[in-house]
């Protein structure tokens, strides 16, 4: 099988607001970085919130760390934060450490 990667948007609440208005954990996945981020940085764009995200940016700090965080706040509250982080799918098989069987 082709192994692929996909990239894996979460957008989580967090802060004291949640506790008021209670938010799940929204997942999205992309095939293409590219289109992730155009996609993220519309979103973000229609709802207001202004954003410095960028291609080299994202791609630099999953290179380095494994994944992109981008914390989001307004009037000193943390409202959600945004995660980028790639996986993937059709890993290599193994053999899940079962060994040969002795004759």
């Amino acid at each position: 099988m082709k192994q692929q990667t996909i990239y894996e948007v979460a957008v989580i609440p967090i802060g004291s607001l949640n506790t008021i208005r209670t938010k799940e954990t929204i997942f999205s996945y992309f095939s293409n970085l590219s289109k992730c981020l155009d996609q993220l940085k519309s979103a973000l764009a229609i709802n207001g919130w202004e954003s410095k995200i960028n291609y080299t940016l994202v791609y630099r700090s999953m290179k380095e760390k494994g994944r992109f965080v981008a914390e989001f706040s307004l009037a000193g509250n943390k409202i959600f934060k945004i995660t980028i982080i790639a996986r993937t799918i059709n890993p290599a098989l193994t053999m899940l450490g079962i060994e040969e069987k002795p004759v």
